[in-house]
């Protein structure tokens, strides 16, 4: 069953839509599937809030129940206060982009961009107008006459992206979108997509399984695993403090370490015998064998034997990637652990100390 909304916190902002025990299947007898098992959300009005999970873990089903392109087995979803089950697609108010933008390459830019308006019979003089507010909002008015398959990818995008606000759905869903663009553009259209919403007010639901898109763009994050949302929450939440182990190794690079709590203890015993103050998920007081998540760049290198040295080891591997180091260290206990610098004097081989970070998160396997 689906432990959802781990961390949602206090709902400050009205709901634009809601999905209350959801289930959705595909197969049947021994072939069939558990796409969502149960799953319920809240999603806010202008709110950015990304779906993030690995392939198959349900996030695309989701947003496809939303759009009306699949029905639910069971659960509702409401958009807006209303039920929206019964509804087709097209009378559902919510647009969609794809990974593929499917664009028409007959039609110039603003052709493409009006070409939802036209279809809703909406008059010339408010899609013009409409065309030309969206050209602007994606700063492409210079390319308005260009036919869309002249465009670079990021141009596309811009298209596609205008389309589907041109006429203002109250949800834009986007599966993906930016998984086909190579690293430095996708990382401009990041940063892109987050200034259109905000500038539209409409809420996007955005599925990715990018971590660094979903910690970049979102308001707030809902991982998903097998069918179910494990957490929700805003990114320094969802980094910070994962509830799960899943969450916190699917986030990040992330240590996981074994250690030890007795009942009503405030501190965990660590491999080696140093103790640190445990922050426990809520509403769940575990005893005996835990493990708590540590990130690399929480803790820091000193030499063995310092006062300070929580952890002690032999620097096993170094590895450079730009802005720092990753130092690889095996432990005196037989662990590995990775701590990160922005600069080290140690070599392979060295003997280190490790200082820890005042708590540690204690995770909900």
């Amino acid at each position: 069953m689906a432990q959802n909304g781990v961390s949602q916190g206090a709902d400050t902002h009205k709901n634009m839509i809601l999905a209350e025990g959801v289930v959705k299947t595909f197969g049947q007898g021994e072939h069939m599937v558990t796409a969502l098992d149960n799953v319920s959300v809240t999603i806010r009005q202008n709110e950015f809030f990304t779906l993030l999970g690995p392939s198959g873990c349900g996030k695309t089903t989701l947003l496809r129940l939303i759009a009306g392109f699949d029905l639910p087995d069971r659960g509702n979803i409401l958009l807006d206060g209303q039920e929206i089950g019964h509804l087709p697609p097209y009378k559902r108010p919510v647009n969609t982009v794809f990974q593929n933008y499917a664009l028409f390459p007959h039609m110039s830019v603003a052709r493409n961009i009006g070409f939802g308006l036209e279809m809703q019979g909406r008059p010339a003089k408010e899609i013009s107008e409409a065309t030309d507010r969206m050209l602007a909002l994606v700063q492409m008015e210079h390319l308005a006459d260009r036919q869309t398959d002249q465009l670079s990818g990021g141009q596309q995008q811009r298209v596609a992206l205008a389309r589907a606000l041109a006429p203002h759905p109250k949800v834009l869903l986007l599966d993906e979108p930016l998984s086909a663009l190579d690293l430095k553009l996708r990382k401009e259209m990041q940063i892109e997509l987050k200034r259109l919403q905000h500038e539209t007010g409409i809420t996007f639901v955005f599925v990715t399984h990018d971590q660094e898109e979903a910690l970049t763009m979102s308001d707030r994050i809902a991982v998903m695993s097998a069918g179910d949302i494990l957490q929700v929450g805003p990114p320094k939440e969802i980094y910070n403090n994962p509830a799960r182990r899943f969450v916190a190794d699917f986030i990040g690079d992330i240590n996981i370490l074994e250690a030890d709590l007795t009942s009503g203890d405030t501190q965990a015993t660590l491999p080696g015998g140093a103790r640190i103050n445990a922050i426990l998920p809520n509403s769940w007081a575990p005893t005996g064998r835990v493990n708590v998540a540590i990130r690399p760049e929480d803790m820091a290198l000193t030499q063995p034997g310092a006062d300070n040295a929580a952890l002690h080891g032999t620097v096993q591997n170094i590895v450079y990637f730009g802005s720092g180091h990753n130092v690889h260290v095996a432990l005196d206990s037989g662990l590995d652990i990775i701590v990160r610098c922005a600069g080290t004097s140690h070599e392979v081989g060295a003997l280190v100390g490790i200082t820890l970070p005042d708590a540690v998160q204690v995770l909900v396997d």
